[in-house]
């Protein structure tokens, strides 16, 4: 059992804005869809999301009780495991959407690019915990973006953009706290923004389509803009109360696609109005404050890199998955944390959670 000491080092805030973020996921989704739902149980996805939620908390509770440097000790294996795991993808994974991302285990269907992400922060963390303030030179530079890039380069092979792009965010956030030259950090950038024609070239058709009509969703109103058309008409009608929970007409007269995952925000824009969206962002807006605060206080630098991953994941959804149902960001597929519907999504931003709690409640040296 954890130390008492320990528990009164818990953040009371991180867990309650956390608890509601999920509880409100459930409500949203049985609204999204109760209507819909192709089984016979009409709450059949919000019994699943529950379910794992519970599950969850219980892995999270357990993970308390071991110290989180631990995870610094076993990253080796996690990098070789996630390698393992999205190779799997590739030969016995099966398709959605257009995509090969999943691996049937039974009855459940994971997504190893999902909890691909907390494993690259825990082996990144590790990484540059001996490279802080060195990252000075290519020379110590260039080997952590090659450790990035194996997993990277095999997630965008399923392919998934959105994911691929949230392993640049987490590496780019740990990097400038580890203290990389800000000189080379814009050298970098710069590469890559010239790199971008060539890159166009490697991206599927669906995708090429995707950031088209986000430059204009007229292009194919019915095709690839189709969504952006359908999202910005909900989150727009629902105005500034919002039409009421189990009441909005783009997502119960199903013209909203994907409304219990990708967006979901459109759901709550639509039926809780300008008031209601606000107040779920500034939820999150707590959350990443929280997220800041425990990697400014870690009590090692380890603590503070894995902290700064976790919040630059969780900023970098936030601000792709509401950018992308307002349509001032190119649908990527990326959930919105502890929102949308999704058992590895849930379970990977719980874990997260659950490692900030740990950095935190740790953040002194406890005498036992």
């Amino acid at each position: 059992m954890l130390n008492q000491r320990l528990l009164r080092n818990l953040d009371v805030i991180l867990i309650g804005v956390t608890a509601l973020l999920v509880l409100i996921s459930l409500v949203i989704i049985g609204s999204a869809t109760h209507i819909n739902n192709p089984s016979e149980d009409r709450y059949w996805f919000v019994q699943r999301q529950g379910l794992f939620a519970l599950a969850n908390i219980v892995i999270v509770f357990v993970m308390l009780n071991f110290d989180y440097k631990s995870l610094e000790r076993v990253s080796g294996f996690l990098y070789i495991l996630n390698l393992v795991m999205l190779l799997a993808v590739m030969f016995v994974g099966h398709s959605a959407l257009g995509a090969q991302r999943w691996i049937q285990l039974g009855p459940i269907s994971l997504q190893p690019s999902e909890f691909s992400k907390i494993i690259m922060i825990i082996s990144l963390a590790q990484i540059l915990d001996k490279r802080t303030g060195k990252l000075n030179t290519f020379k110590e530079i260039i080997p952590v973006f090659i450790y990035v890039g194996i997993p990277f380069i095999l997630v965008l092979k399923q392919p998934d953009l959105g994911t691929s792009l949230v392993f640049l965010a987490i590496l780019f956030g740990m990097i400038f706290v580890a203290g990389i030259s800000l000189r080379h950090l814009a050298a970098i950038v710069g590469v890559g923004m010239a790199f971008l024609p060539i890159f166009w070239h490697f991206l599927k058709d669906y995708q090429k389509k995707r950031l088209t009509v986000f430059i204009d969703p007229n292009v194919d109103p019915l095709g690839s803009g189709y969504h952006i058309i359908q999202s910005k008409i909900a989150i727009g009608s629902g105005m500034l109360f919002g039409k009421g929970l189990f009441n909005g007409t783009q997502s119960q007269l199903n013209f909203l696609p994907e409304n219990h995952t990708d967006f979901i925000f459109a759901v709550i824009g639509e039926e809780l109005g300008f008031i209601g969206a606000s107040l779920i962002l500034l939820l999150y807006l707590i959350l990443l404050y929280r997220g800041v605060k425990i990697s400014g206080e870690a009590r090692d630098n380890f603590g503070t890199l894995l902290a700064t991953g976790i919040t630059s994941m969780i900023a970098f959804h936030l601000l792709v998955n509401v950018g992308m149902t307002a349509g001032i960001m190119p649908v990527t597929g990326i959930p919105l944390p502890l929102m949308s519907y999704g058992v590895s999504a849930l379970t990977t931003n719980l874990i997260s959670i659950g490692i900030l709690l740990n950095i935190y409640m740790r953040r002194q040296k406890i005498l036992f």
